[in-house]
């Protein structure tokens, strides 16, 4: 932990609260606020170190300030865009002529470290709106922000990341003050910020720069946005490369390339992916793998067009509450005469982006008796969805996508009941995958805020019930305000990978909504009629955007039984391949992938080239095997087991892939 200037009167009297030197901020009464802020006798007072999630926002918040200053102190003419603290790091977007170059930013990063070594104080102003306008005068993208502040939405609302402007009811300046008392530089800012610059330490860097728009809108002017990352300390920074680096290697689009499993293809268009063969048999087994357990748990399996209707999405609500998700319509049906003149009306078609409605109308196609309840359809269902370009990143978000879904048909005495055996289901399925470590993320609607639909009584009661669930699982459990979607609140299943990064998987959301707008009815058992609660259930989310987490999970080192390649034969001279050839068509019998390398190459090019390939097992035959019956097998981490019988390595090929072994070295298949 950086040393405290102790001419720094701000940073003096907030630690004179807290006697540990690593406390960069408080919560006072539940709300945010600077060292420097007034308490009282009668305040709620928390410390906030900056190594807690908020300590490390106000860190790269400042850094942010740091990097604007160094940049306009570079450049006066660059224009001030906005500088959050986003996740591992920051950004500040810039008006300027011209891209930033490498070369800048080295520039950047010197004077950055000079600021910081002068140990410049954050001070907090608060201010009117003129005075903010008068302040600013010379920033146009800040006197947008105070304008929308002061207009019928908010600042806060703007842009991502503009909260850090403006909010909280009023509108307040930060000034970098010298040590002379001089200020230096200022920034229209909420706060709160670490008492001075120098507690920003050594344990930052600048990490690229990139091209972003003014408030996220291609409409609106294009901006230089410089990235970077800040941690408490430059060990932290240097953990945090490296675990950059390992995901860089790691990289679903390095390694489908590589791999030869899928690709973009131009003449297809932006986010549309096509599978290659041995991208093909990986995404096959992962579908075959959830069928199985779908079948197994009860479930029924549908299929649904791509294309309906514009009427059905506004049953469902999609078109008042995500048109802008929605792929234009097609207009279709029209038909007209000799003269021109309209004879039958056209309508919208849409491609569908939520296989839900449909299921709606599978349900609703006949009566249904509580003695069906529950009613578990399921489908592979492909929906497409209009991201924006900007958002595009790999299989992890495409334009289109198979999504693992089903939708669960309950009585109200049913819902906890089916909810549990789902999440059970859900982290069953993902152990069978080699993912263990979870939680739990609880998404809610917001009071008063028109997307989300329906009572807010029907919304209490849902969240409480999955809030029931989610404790019952023992797992941690996080809120997320605002993030349910606009039908109902959901469970969602966060999944870290080898590496530690978090990923959403599956999600179970509760609906009473789209039965009321399908008006959807069972028999009960009293005769009457009865409207069922709706589950959405998504065990895996998209096909594709698991196939990219498993890869990086995995580094492409798949278990056997998902390799696209799952056995090689490789004989120890050209002489020994028809005899490897006999165990190979042996495996194919049992669907096992394999194969025997008739190549030139000798046999440790051979071994090293399908290591490289990531082929999990490599069956070696020489003259002594060929004699007494045997094989040898070679697996990926170099270790190897000679002397084989071939009907022991059949059958062991076989347990290995039927039960799913995620790690084999020598010994594990004994």
């Amino acid at each position: 932990m950086p040393e405290i200037d102790e001419s720094n009167a701000a940073a003096r009297d907030g630690f004179a609260l807290f006697s540990d030197r690593s406390v960069v901020a408080m919560r006072v009464n539940g709300e945010l606020k600077d060292l420097a802020a007034t308490v009282t006798e009668t305040d709620e007072v928390e410390p906030v170190t900056i190594d807690s999630a908020d300590g490390l926002s106000i860190l790269r918040h400042s850094a942010a300030h740091v990097l604007a200053q160094a940049v306009q102190r570079i450049n006066p003419q660059a224009n001030l865009g906005i500088g959050p603290p986003v996740t591992d790091g920051f950004y500040y977007d810039f008006g300027v002529d011209t891209p930033f170059t490498p070369e800048d930013l080295k520039a950047i990063n010197k004077e950055m470290q000079r600021i910081i070594r002068e140990g410049q104080r954050f001070t907090r102003r608060v201010v009117t709106e003129d005075e903010a306008r008068a302040e600013m005068a010379g920033e146009p993208f800040k006197l947008e922000l105070i304008d929308l502040a002061g207009g019928p939405g908010s600042g806060a609302d703007a842009a991502e990341g503009a909260s850090v402007e403006v909010g909280a009811g009023e509108l307040t300046i930060y000034d970098n003050v010298t040590k002379d008392g001089e200020v230096a530089w200022k920034d229209l800012c909420r706060g709160p910020h670490l008492p001075s610059t120098r507690m920003i330490g050594n344990g930052w860097d600048l990490t690229r720069v990139a091209a972003a728009y003014w408030r996220g809108s291609e409409k609106n002017p294009q901006l230089q946005r410089i990235y970077g990352t800040a941690w408490p300390t430059k060990d932290e920074l240097k953990a945090y490369k490296e675990r950059i680096a390992e995901a860089e290697r790691r990289d679903h689009r390095k390694l489908g390339v590589e791999m030869d499993l899928f690709s973009f293809p131009d003449e297809i268009g932006s986010g549309l992916a096509v599978f290659h063969p041995k991208g093909g048999i990986i995404r096959y087994e992962i579908e075959e793998n959830l069928r199985r357990h779908l079948l197994r748990n009860g479930y029924d399996v549908v299929n649904s067009p791509h294309i309906t209707k514009k009427d059905l999405f506004q049953t469902s609500g999609h078109l008042q509450t995500y048109a802008d998700g929605m792929f234009p319509p097609m207009h279709l049906d029209e038909t007209v005469d000799e003269d021109g003149n309209i004879t039958r009306q056209g309508q919208d078609y849409y491609l569908k982006p939520m296989n839900c409605p449909f299921h709606n109308l599978i349900y609703r196609a006949r009566g249904r008796s509580y003695r069906e309840l529950p009613l578990r359809l399921a489908e592979f269902g492909t929906v497409y969805r209009y991201e924006k370009s900007g958002t595009l990143s790999g299989l992890t978000r495409v334009r289109g996508l198979t999504q693992d879904d089903a939708h669960i048909y309950v009585a109200q005495d049913q819902v906890k009941q089916e909810l549990e055996t789902n999440l059970n289901l859900v982290l069953d399925l993902l152990r069978d995958y080699g993912l263990n470590d979870f939680y739990l993320e609880l998404s809610t609607n917001e009071e008063g805020n028109p997307k989300f639909l329906g009572e807010p009584e029907q919304w209490t009661s849902a969240i409480e019930t999955l809030r029931e669930v989610a404790v019952a699982s023992g797992l941690e459990l996080v809120a997320d305000p605002g993030g349910a979607a606009f039908y109902g609140p959901k469970i969602s299943v966060q999944a870290r990978d080898a590496i530690g990064r978090t990923w959403q998987m599956s999600t179970i959301q509760l609906d009473f909504n789209q039965p009321e707008r399908f008006e959807l009815e069972y028999t009960g058992p009293d005769g009457q009629k009865h409207r069922p609660v709706m589950i959405h259930r998504a065990l895996l989310g998209s096909v594709e955007r698991f196939f990219a987490i498993l890869l990086e999970h995995y580094a492409g080192d798949f278990p056997v039984w998902l390799a696209p390649v799952q056995v090689v034969g490789v004989p120890v001279a050209e002489q020994y391949g028809e005899y490897l050839d006999g165990i190979i068509a042996e495996l194919r019998q049992s669907d096992v992938r394999a194969e025997v390398d008739h190549s030139d190459d000798r046999m440790q090019k051979k071994i090293r080239n399908h290591t490289t390939h990531k082929v999990p097992l490599i069956l070696i035959a020489g003259e002594q095997d060929r004699e007494a019956g045997t094989v040898s097998f070679r697996f990926r981490d170099g270790t190897q087991e000679n002397g084989v019988p071939v009907a022991d390595a059949v059958a062991r090929i076989r347990q290995a892939i039927a039960t799913h072994a995620l790690v084999l070295k020598a010994g594990d298949l004994a």
